[in-house]
């Protein structure tokens, strides 16, 4: 089989969505693929092209997303398909391997993806970096406990979200570089937040919101539908199904969920993506009512290590030599003394010996903080030829708030 690689044009558009509906096997919807289109960067796109045929495509976005420290330029990896009857022919891996060659001549210093499959992407040297919750609250009694913080001051107020989006871009820009993983939106990419056509929907209503603010302007804001239900007694048996929610400080986070979770003739809440940390796990009168699951969020990979160490903060001082196993990018493959203080930090090649050696996927998977070493150390992952390496590295990238983006792109 012989291959060309390549930038999908423009006037290639339907040629792509026919390849990603038969790769993830589904219809993408008109209004649907044209919020894709308007998101997508038809330079940073890569098709695999068997003559006319394209039969394989991935696709980068160029974020500016926040890391322990404050923001950086990063390459959001998406779109990665390969057409079902060309597999097993190593498309997949020329696609990856080239764009990661070219995230490195374009100067991005790290990449990150949602994984449609999670055992995809590790081969490929990304990092299993953050994680996210998704509730099922069941409503029994108070919703909140009663040390929630509350501010006379604060007060909710019903909107329409397509006449509020003002407020809410204005909120989420003031929350943006609190934790690491949320990356800067478009207005395309708000647009696709916002879309309220019937298949958007699911059968659960048009987009609902509610806003919290003082007299200073906004506080917090939040995005949910709500699926009526009434049981075969007339007994109110709604499901709220939460989309975001922000606040920027807790008396205005609190007021919101209380919102959220007080609604009338609403019997259960379901909030997916939500943050393993999120405020709501110590807010909870009950908090066994969450009836939490844990699923992976963002992945991570270090195009770049020589740059992508230095670009972020760290939790502590730290001086190790770290040896980097790196099948698909040998510029990585070497030894490198990172040292960081409170004035920042150096990554260099060095000849020393190694402290500790572990493979890229190991450091893209730490890089925004919420992935301690120790467990990877446990699992044999992470060898360590120093006593004591291993939790000084994974002390100094240590950060708070748990990384998390909160919306798959």
């Amino acid at each position: 089989m012989s291959l060309s690689l390549r930038p999908i044009a423009e006037k290639e558009w339907s040629a792509w969505i026919t390849l990603d509906e038969e790769a993830f096997g589904n219809a993408i919807p008109p209004h649907r693929a044209e919020l894709f289109r308007r998101n997508a960067e038809f330079d940073r796109s890569l098709g695999a092209f068997e003559g006319d045929l394209l039969v394989g495509v991935t696709s980068v976005c160029s974020f500016t997303m926040t890391v322990p420290g404050g923001p950086i330029p990063v390459g959001g990896v998406t779109s990665v398909g390969v057409l079902p009857s060309h597999r097993r022919r190593g498309i997949l891996s020329t696609l990856m391997t080239r764009q990661l060659t070219d995230l490195h001549e374009r100067g991005e210093a790290v990449a990150a993806l949602y994984a449609s499959e999670a055992a995809i992407y590790g081969r490929f040297g990304y990092g299993r970096a953050a994680d996210n919750l998704f509730f099922n609250i069941t409503k029994r009694g108070p919703a909140l406990a009663g040390h929630a913080p509350a501010d006379p001051a604060l007060r909710l107020r019903v909107v329409a979200p397509a006449e509020a989006r003002a407020v809410f871009e204005k909120v989420f820009e003031a929350v943006l570089d609190s934790r690491p993983g949320l990356y800067a939106r478009t207005p395309a990419r708000w647009d696709a937040v916002l879309s309220d056509h019937e298949v958007d929907q699911g059968g659960a209503g048009p987009l609902r919101a509610v806003v919290v603010e003082d007299d200073g302007g906004p506080r917090g804001y939040a995005l949910f539908r709500i699926k009526s239900n009434f049981t075969q007694h007339d007994v109110p048996d709604g499901e709220l199904r939460l989309k975001e929610l922000f606040g920027l400080d807790p008396a205005a986070y609190a007021l919101l969920w209380r919102h959220v979770l007080e609604r009338d003739l609403v019997t259960r809440v379901s909030a997916w993506q939500r943050p393993v940390d999120d405020p709501l796990i110590h807010l909870l009168a009950e908090p066994r009512q969450l009836n939490a699951g844990w699923l992976d969020d963002l992945w991570i990979r270090l195009v770049d290590v020589e740059r992508a160490l230095p670009a972020r903060s760290y939790s502590a001082p730290v001086d190790v030599v770290i040896e980097v196993e790196d099948a698909v990018c040998p510029w990585n493959a070497r030894r490198w003394r990172l040292t960081a203080d409170a004035s920042g930090a150096r990554c260099v090649p060095t000849e020393d010996p190694a402290d500790l050696t572990l493979p890229v996927t190991v450091l893209g998977a730490a890089y925004l903080g919420g992935r301690p070493l120790a467990a990877l150390q446990a699992a044999g992952v992470v060898r360590e030829s120093r006593a004591g390496a291993v939790r000084e590295l994974s002390v100094a990238m240590s950060w708070e708030p748990a990384p998390w983006a909160g919306l798959i792109f």
